[in-house]
């Protein structure tokens, strides 16, 4: 692979020419900062001779541009008075160019050999792979991977453009968790990265994922574990990536339950799956609290802590690194960037207790700091981080009308990934028509179309059909705003899809410390009670066809546990009793059986009207899904149900139970040869195991169902070939030594040409 380093900055491809001219002569050259450097780029000293290395990237200059930074040069390089000098730069260089230089330069340089140019560094690059290896920004940036990446998220992320993959790496400041987490992924094939809100989680993930794309394998990004079931293949290379997995679950034992189990099976699917590989990453404070609450999160046998990278962490010079890309790569007016030098600002943001990758981001973005003056720039710069809050809240309070913070509203019920618009506009014009009414604001039939283009860019991203915010931290800030019981039950009354009914309910139970989920919030609900159960044909086509029939049924018993109303009562009877309702196991079966439990525990509802009705319903539903037929996992789940619950249980659901597990058994060696994992099969072998007891299943029946199991596994182990991921080699460590004048120096760089 030939390359330009155009799309490296000063600091970047400084670090790779002293990495690669190292490795050539064998010793390791003394860092020093970008900037007026007298002549030094890296040193190296032994036996009272000095080595100077200096890195010129003047990448698509004219020779004569080079020629002359030389010429200024010149004074500086005779003081250092080095045993030997080399240069290096990205200009493409001939041998009359060589000797021109070497002209210019002077008696420093003792050979012109010792000049590097464009094709010389490419040769070194070629000669020594792992050098190429360690510098991710490089070959991450080539056109060739960029093109493979940008196939991948023709369908993978929603038609993101080459320009914005572009940028992405350009500002990716390279720091030791990029190879840390590389080698626990491949150690473990999971790598859960932890941190707070804004540390560059997405990014590191994305990163790993583009390199793995490098590699030939296929990205699959997924915003459910069902998503991940379906597509996980052993005979192919596969990275999976689920961004923010727990952020969209209730922290609560009955809701997260529903949820982490299956997280479970999937880690240990991927676990033996010999070529799969699967990055997650989460908020620090929801994955110590999910851990808390979730048996199968802290389950030592699973031992999920170990897969946990806190990206949380930078030094000062990676810090100053995010700083100088953004500021590079943004397009920041000089200005700016010098009121910030000559303001002492810069070492301020670096050093700052709030410094965030993402705050950042903000306030470079030229949409963000245009209209700023460049004499106010650094005052602001630094106010925002005293109060990260303010990235958010003087732009919404301020600068939107009324219609655009209600489509703001709407979206932070709407699926957090994104929305498609034509459902948004189908919630935002029920809200938006019943806030106008109710405050007495004016409305207009084009107030949908004239949100989107006055958010867009700022408030909201549009890919393709889909709607969603522009940033994680607008969601953290809409979650503090919208915390208040008023405003919530306001939202509830217009609600015009079940998601988005069940999500404000969802909220309030998060924020209960706020006293969002009060009787009157619940009371609320009231109104649209039948359209939560489907029975009402009005907004049926929303209400009826959307969410799992236990969900809808959950939300319901909830609802009626916190107002005592008769109208949840009866809604959920006519729920269970509604032969127009789907159930199915996989989303239903497990929590069929657990509120079928709650019911006659007496605990959950208690003083529910008429329990053992609902719970005979319920029980009948169960029964009815397994005679359907279920999938092993499915089964398996629905039948650890049934044991935790069975002294609460009929004996007819015990039954049922029991001959759809004999089925199972009976009928193992034609599902085997239906499935082409390997893995997938060990696991129904240890599934069945554990059923076959369970309903009275004679040993020598169920010798027989693993012996056609097993040897459908040996025709797949004949077929399927173990692949490696990418072997990323961890840039040598050393003493991060950057003082205010390295600093200084660094950002010079951006206010020279």
């Amino acid at each position: 692979m030939t390359y330009d380093f155009k799309t490296l900055s000063h600091p970047d491809f400084e670090d790779l020419v002293r990495d690669l001219l190292g490795k050539h002569f064998s010793v390791t050259f003394e860092a020093f900062s970008a900037g007026p450097d007298q002549g030094i780029d890296g040193r190296h000293s032994k036996a009272g001779k000095t080595a100077i290395l200096q890195a010129k990237h003047y990448a698509g200059s004219p020779f004569p541009t080079l020629k002359a930074a030389m010429k200024k040069e010149r004074s500086s390089i005779d003081a250092l008075h080095p045993d030997k000098y080399l240069l290096a730069t990205s200009v493409s260089l001939t041998p009359a160019r060589k000797k021109a230089l070497s002209t210019t330069i002077g008696p420093a340089l003792k050979d012109e050999r010792d000049i590097f140019g464009q094709s010389d560094l490419n040769g070194l690059l070629r000669a020594f792979p792992d050098v190429e290896k360690s510098h991710i920004k490089l070959w991450l940036s080539s056109s060739g991977i960029l093109d493979r990446v940008l196939h991948a998220a023709a369908h993978a992320f929603a038609a993101i453009t080459r320009a914005e993959i572009e940028a992405k790496v350009k500002v990716y400041a390279q720091n030791p968790s990029f190879s840390q987490s590389a080698t626990k992924l491949e150690e473990q094939h999971v790598l859960i990265i932890s941190g707070p809100p804004g540390v560059g989680k997405t990014t590191l993930a994305e990163m790993l994922a583009y390199a793995y794309l490098a590699e030939g394998w296929d990205l699959i990004p997924i915003m459910n574990l069902t998503d991940g079931f379906v597509a996980i293949n052993d005979t192919k290379k596969q990275v999976f990536i689920f961004d923010d997995f727990l952020g969209r679950i209730a922290l609560d034992r009955q809701a997260l339950s529903m949820k982490d189990s299956e997280l479970a099976r999937f880690l240990r699917r991927v676990k033996s799956s010999p070529n799969a590989r699967f990055i997650l990453t989460t908020r620090a404070y929801i994955f110590e609290e999910a851990r808390r609450v979730s048996e199968h999160l802290a389950d030592h046998r699973l031992d999920v802590t170990k897969y946990v990278l806190d990206v949380g962490i930078y030094t000062r010079r990676i810090r100053a690194r995010i700083l100088y890309n953004h500021l590079s790569v943004a397009g920041t007016d000089s200005s700016h960037i010098r009121a910030l030098v000559e303001t002492g600002t810069i070492e301020k943001i670096v050093d700052h207790k709030n410094y965030n990758p993402r705050i950042i981001e903000w306030m470079t973005d030229k949409l963000h700091s245009h209209g700023i003056d460049a004499s106010e720039y650094p005052t602001e710069f630094l106010a925002t981080l005293n109060n990260p809050s303010r990235l958010w809240d003087i732009a919404f309070r301020n600068h939107i009308d009324a219609r655009s913070r209600h489509l703001l509203y709407t979206l932070f019920f709407c699926e957090e990934f994104g929305e498609d618009l034509a459902e948004v506009r189908v919630s935002f014009e029920a809200l938006h028509a019943y806030l106008c009414q109710k405050y007495g604001q004016t409305r207009d039939p084009k107030d949908f179309e004239e949100s989107v283009k006055i958010l867009e860019g700022g408030f909201i991203n549009i890919r393709g059909t889909k709607i969603s915010y522009i940033n994680p931290s607008f969601r953290d800030y809409m979650a503090d705003y919208l915390r208040d019981g008023a405003m919530l039950r306001d939202f509830v009354t217009p609600a015009a899809r079940f998601g988005w009914a069940k999500a404000i309910w969802r909220f309030a139970a998060r924020s209960r410390d706020a006293g969002t989920t009060d009787p009157e919030l619940a009371k609320a609900f009231i109104p649209i009670a039948p359209m939560l159960s489907g029975t009402s044909i009005e907004k049926d086509e929303w209400f009826g066809a959307v969410g799992s029939g236990s969900g809808r049924l959950e939300l319901l018993l909830q609802l009626w546990t916190h107002s005592q109303s008769d109208a949840f009562a009866e809604a959920a009877f006519a729920m269970a009793e509604n032969t127009g309702v789907s159930w199915r196991a996989w989303r239903d079966g497990t929590n069929l059986i657990e509120l079928t439990a709650n019911l006659r525990d007496g605990g959950y509802y208690d003083n529910f009207p008429n329990p053992e009705r609902l719970a005979h319903r319920l029980e009948s539903l169960v029964a009815e899904i397994l005679r359907s037929g279920v999938d092993t996992d499915d089964l398996e789940l629905m039948s650890d149900a049934v044991e935790e619950a069975k002294p609460l249980l009929s004996s007819d659901l015990i039954r049922a139970t029991q001959t759809a597990i004999q089925s199972e058994i009976e009928r193992a060696g034609q599902r085997a040869a239906d499935t082409d994992s390997e893995s997938t099969l060990e696991e129904r072998i240890g599934s069945l195991s554990k059923l076959a007891p369970r309903a009275d299943v004679p040993s020598d029946r169920l010798d027989q169902a693993i012996a056609a199991i097993t040897d459908r596994i040996r025709a797949i182990e004949e077929e399927a070939e173990k692949e490696d991921g990418p072997d990323f080699t961890p840039p040598k460590p050393e003493v991060d030594v950057f003082d205010d004048a390295q600093l200084r120096d660094l950002f010079a760089l951006l206010l020279t040409d």
